[in-house]
């Protein structure tokens, strides 16, 4: 389901906050771990002749033994890893590593050596998810990782938030998520947001304008809470805690992130598109938010088919990778 994944790292402490999820996932799929970083030369102008080829292969070994040290923590662990160093534009490079290798989940942290920073993501994450052909976990960098053999008995995910619409292409996580639960004995955590009908504003609202948005909310609720119910009881998520949650509001985004907050979701689980998505863009209005805003990870399943040419033109990042 999930093999192989890519997990590219910078040498950054934050970047290394992804370590305890890869273990979590890698468990659960029996996956192999692809460890990858990205170098690039910094070259300026004209002085591009002057640059030290000496210190960039130091770089470039040094990249190498971090990987191999990460690698030797995983094996230790009982997990597949494989490192792979690589020149080239960093975005760009991990991206077509990911269409060229097969990538089926990116696991990313959401900022790194460039440190923390008033938006959600990094630039170069931002890059990435925008560009990606696969699933992605992306996890908040709040404060430095460990090494996953110091966290390998660590429940990572006790809590798994699961936003539905009703749709089949939302409902493209449960298989997922299910294993995932199973293995960690997670709650799952169904939602359902009924948004109340958007009003005129020109003029204030009469009676009979209200009597309908009501009769129309109650008439979605008494759907929802049927579909929450039948999904609730689906024989494979029989002997997984699962809670529902059936709420009403102006603003289904809002609301999520409140009841991400109070039922301390560890993680936010959404396909990339739902009932109303358009294929056109990687991802529905939903997920868009929670990249930006979210405050825990954000698992997001990736329901197009990858594409059929790297989205970059450069040269293969493969024929330059040094393992």
């Amino acid at each position: 389901m999930f093999d192989p994944i890519l997990v590219p790292l910078d040498g950054s402490q934050l970047a290394e906050c992804v370590l305890p999820h890869v273990v979590a996932i890698a468990r659960t799929f029996d996956t192999e771990i692809t460890l990858l970083r990205m170098l690039e030369k910094k070259q300026a102008g004209t002085s591009a002749q002057l640059f030290d080829l000496l210190n960039w292969q130091i770089n470039k070994t040094r990249a190498a033994l971090y990987l191999e040290k990460i690698k030797t923590h995983f094996q230790e662990s009982g997990l597949r890893a494989r490192t792979s160093v690589l020149e080239g534009l960093e975005a760009e490079g991990i991206t077509e590593f990911a269409q060229n290798q097969g990538i089926k989940l990116i696991i990313l942290s959401s900022h790194g050596r460039n440190g923390l920073t008033q938006w959600g993501i990094s630039n170069i994450t931002q890059k990435i998810i925008l560009s990606a052909p696969t699933s992605l976990l992306i996890v908040r960098a709040h404060q430095p990782g460990a090494y996953p053999g110091e966290l390998a008995e660590t429940p990572v995910y006790q809590r798994i938030l699961v936003p539905l619409d009703g749709s089949q292409r939302a409902e493209n996580v449960l298989p997922i998520i299910t294993q995932l639960a199973r293995f960690h004995h997670s709650q799952i955590h169904l939602v359902q947001i009924v948004q109340t009908p958007e009003m005129a504003r020109q003029m204030p609202p009469a009676r009979e304008d209200i009597d309908l948005s009501n009769r129309l909310v109650a008439r979605n609720r008494e759907e929802a809470a049927r579909y929450l119910e039948q999904v609730k009881l689906r024989s494979y998520l029989e002997g997984i805690p699962v809670q529902t949650h059936l709420m009403t509001s102006d603003n289904a985004a809002v609301a999520l992130h409140q009841l991400a907050e109070q039922e301390q979701i560890d993680l936010v689980t959404l396909s990339a598109h739902g009932y109303s998505g358009i294929h056109q863009w990687p991802y529905g209005s939903m997920v868009n938010n929670f990249i930006l805003y979210g405050k825990v990870s954000l698992l997001i399943v990736q329901d197009l088919p990858a594409k059929q040419e790297p989205p970059f033109p450069a040269s293969s990042a493969g024929e330059r990778a040094e393992r």
